[in-house]
């Protein structure tokens, strides 16, 4: 009888843990790409993995990149801003954190178009570097104008470890509810992205491609100079968020090819 009890429990704990290493796969076969530097889904394979994702792999004009001061030509032309108060909701991508409104969450002006505000999210350590160097963790703030003919704006925003970062400290219960969810939405309620701390009026300008798959170019990009800062615990928290899916989530820097990078800065603080 103590035999065949033992039995019976030695079945159940391998069917558990045989199920548990099933579902385990599954979840590591959902996967669309990672940031695995020899990942058969990692950086260097994106442009591999299906056909709508070529430009990872053969586009000319992909982002990130290095912002060279050498390349830098200075000029003076002002992006305008104006954002407002929206419903806002929180979702773990599993490559990032998301922060999405919903409505009107107002817009960014640039060349003569307005370009809502959509979403913002997360990398760490920071995607784009300045001569050479790169920080602790990068926000994009992300619009769209379906009807321009450059559709894509993204503000990129640089941290450095430091004092935390007022803005996503609103956000810490939303995430830190949310580590290994993926796919996982909460309600954020009323978010102002005006208390956002961007930085000064100085920023680069050039043009490039989304981050992630698909690495759609013609996205107007938008780097400022003024590095912020954010605590410790705060990155941490961002990377155990998804840290099963991409702990580090930051894509390697991208040939350059001869663009030109613009430093916007008026004409009182050149």
């Amino acid at each position: 009888m103590r035999q065949q009890r033992y039995l019976s429990v030695l079945f159940i704990i391998i069917i558990f843990f045989s199920a548990t290493f099933i579902k385990a796969q599954e979840v590591e076969d959902e996967r669309e790409f990672d940031y695995g530097e020899k990942s058969e889904k990692g950086p260097k394979m994106w442009g591999k993995l299906k056909k709508e994702w070529e430009a990872c792999n053969n586009g000319e004009m992909q982002s990130p990149i290095d912002m060279s001061h050498e390349r830098v030509r200075i000029i003076q032309k002002p992006e305008k801003r104006h954002y407002k108060l929206c419903n806002a909701t929180v979702k773990n991508r599993g490559h990032d954190i998301s922060l999405q409104w919903h409505g009107d969450a107002g817009s960014v002006f640039i060349n003569g178009t307005n370009y809502p505000l959509q979403q913002a999210h997360w990398h760490s350590p920071s995607e784009h570097t300045v001569n050479g160097r790169r920080y602790d963790m990068e926000m994009h703030l992300v619009h769209l104008n379906e009807n321009a003919t450059n559709k894509i704006v993204v503000i990129g925003v640089l941290y450095k470890i430091g004092k935390a970062d007022r803005f996503l400290s609103k956000l810490i219960r939303n995430i830190s509810s949310m580590i290994d969810k993926k796919d996982e939405v909460k309600n954020a309620g009323m978010i102002d992205p005006r208390e956002i701390k961007i930085g000064s009026r100085k920023y680069y300008r050039y043009m490039g491609s989304l981050t992630v798959p698909p690495c759609t170019e013609g996205v107007i990009w938008t780097i400022k100079k003024k590095v912020r800062t954010v605590s410790r615990a705060q990155v941490k928290m961002l990377r155990e968020a998804v840290h099963d899916y991409a702990e580090r989530n930051g894509r390697p820097l991208q040939p350059i090819n001869k663009r030109p990078i613009y430093l916007m800065a008026p004409e009182d603080t050149a």
